[in-house]
């Protein structure tokens, strides 16, 4: 239940922004790390259910969410106006073929293509480095996702539940939100402004993307080399009051509970 809480907690702050795709990425990790903590499976298709419903009805009562999603069904409906930066990206895909126009010759970037340095950065790189840039690229992140997931089953085995939740946590937010971002700048999803992790222009999503590989690093660490009495230092961020208060379900074969 406490999860919960946060989570409402933390959405209910994000709406007030209002950033509604930083709610869908945040709810989705959620929502998978309390599966993995062990959750029923009733339960967590009753959670699912329940925050797909509410982020549904948020997007159909928004005007200016409701004209994206249209939007999205037919950007060239209106190129000019709403569907302007969905097409220009387009354009921007199309430019690039199978091996891009060059690095640095984008044309696109010049304005054409708002938020090109940020939400749209994927479109951009597609242009200069053409499809086969685009797909190393998500090759790199499918890359980073399957070891995160690797060290979830190594922690698994070792009965650190802690430290695989964490992990699994760090996978699914970075995948969800490299899915998002390039869904959304090649229309396979409609537009929202979500950075792409290590790639987009952006301080704090820099930094914290950067602080989720050291919190990784450790992890693998710690796999590795497993800390004499649990005086590791992911063991003595499991001490902290919040993570005393939250009981998952899962148990190892010696009876911990984490």
């Amino acid at each position: 239940m406490v999860p919960v809480v946060i989570l409402a907690t933390v959405a209910l702050l994000l709406l007030l922004q209002p950033d509604f795709g930083s709610v869908v990425v945040i709810s989705g990790t959620v929502l998978a790390m309390v599966f993995l903590a062990g959750a029923r499976l009733p339960h967590t298709f009753l959670l699912v259910a329940a925050a797909a419903s509410g982020l549904a009805l948020m997007a159909l009562m928004s005007p200016y969410r409701l004209q994206r999603l249209l939007t999205f069904l037919d950007p060239w409906g209106d190129q000019f106006a709403s569907g302007y930066q969905l097409t220009q990206s387009l354009i921007a895909f199309g430019r690039g073929e199978w091996f891009g126009v060059g690095l640095g010759n984008s044309v696109q970037k010049l304005f054409y293509l708002p938020e090109a340095h940020t939400d749209f950065i994927f479109a951009i790189l597609a242009e200069e480095w053409g499809m086969l840039g685009g797909v190393v690229l998500v090759g790199l992140f499918v890359v980073l996702t399957y070891s995160l997931l690797r060290l979830v089953k190594e922690a698994l085995v070792q009965e650190k539940f802690f430290v695989a939740l964490l992990a699994f946590g760090m996978a699914v937010l970075l995948a969800g939100q490299a899915f998002v971002n390039m869904g959304v700048a090649s229309g396979l999803l409609p537009t929202k402004g979500l950075t792409l992790p290590f790639v987009s222009s952006g301080g704090s999503s820099l930094i914290v993307c950067c602080a989720l590989l050291g919190l990784a690093m450790r992890i693998r660490a710690e796999l590795k080399e497993p800390a004499e009495n649990g005086s590791g230092g992911l063991e003595l961020l499991r001490q902290l009051p919040i993570f005393h208060s939250t009981k998952f379900s899962v148990k190892g074969s010696n009876g911990e509970t984490v």
